[in-house]
This record gives C-alpha cells, structure tokens and sequence, in this order.
C-alpha cells in the first residue's frame, strides 16, 4: 500500500529524507574541464624563467585573501586561462597573464628520451 505525499508516490512507512540533509557531494575542481593544464602552483618568479618549459605555458599573477601568489598554466588560449581563475577564485582575483618563457614546443614537452639499445656484435 502506498501513498501520495509532496506529489511523489511513497510506500507506506518509508521516510522522506529532506534535501537540506542529504550530504551534497564535493565540487572537485579539474583543470581540464578549461583545456588547461596547471603546470607549476604557488611558485618563484625565478622558477617561471626556465626555458624547459612549453611555449604554450602562461604566468598568471593572482590575488588570493590578500596574498599574490604565480602560477604557471598551459593552454591553447588566454581566455581558457582566465575563465579557470575566474572560476575557482572568483572576481578581481587575477592581476596579469603574461607568455612565459619557454622555448620547447609543446607536442615534445614531458616526452623523455628513449634509451639506447645495446648495439649487437656481428660475428
């Protein structure tokens, strides 16, 4: 037997759990959801001159509760870049995106090098 209660049908007996109690998950954030890629985070003006770098990396200069902090992102485009910021730290959080320094292309960059095979003696 069942009734009709908040337009729903429910068995009788069963509670309605309100969805101010239900636990909601957590937002996890993913970069890539941007098409970007946060390479290095928190990081040193000096860390972001290193020419291993891809060329498709950005700097970006933001604010967080008073704090500025640099980040080094990769991405097709600035505005990708902007939009994750924007979302994950809200408004007036980022100061400046600039092009970084980097100078390997970005089809090559965290590939590593094969290891040589050992060459075979002919008899």
């Amino acid at each position: 037997m069942s009734i009709k209660a908040g337009g729903t049908q429910r068995r009788r007996g069963a509670e309605a759990v309100s969805d101010e109690l239900k636990p909601k998950p957590e937002k996890k954030f993913d970069p890539s959801s941007y098409s970007c890629e946060i390479i290095l985070e928190k990081t040193t003006l000096d860390k972001t001159q290193d020419k291993k770098l891809p060329t498709d990396a950005f700097n970006v200069f933001y604010v967080v509760e008073g704090e500025k902090l640099l980040d080094v992102t990769r991405s097709e485009k600035m505005v990708n870049v902007f939009d994750m910021y924007y979302d994950r730290y809200g408004k007036d959080c980022v100061q400046e995106i600039e092009y970084g320094h980097g100078t390997v292309r970005p089809n090559l960059w965290g590939i590593k090098a094969p290891t040589e095979k050992k060459k075979r003696r002919k008899l």
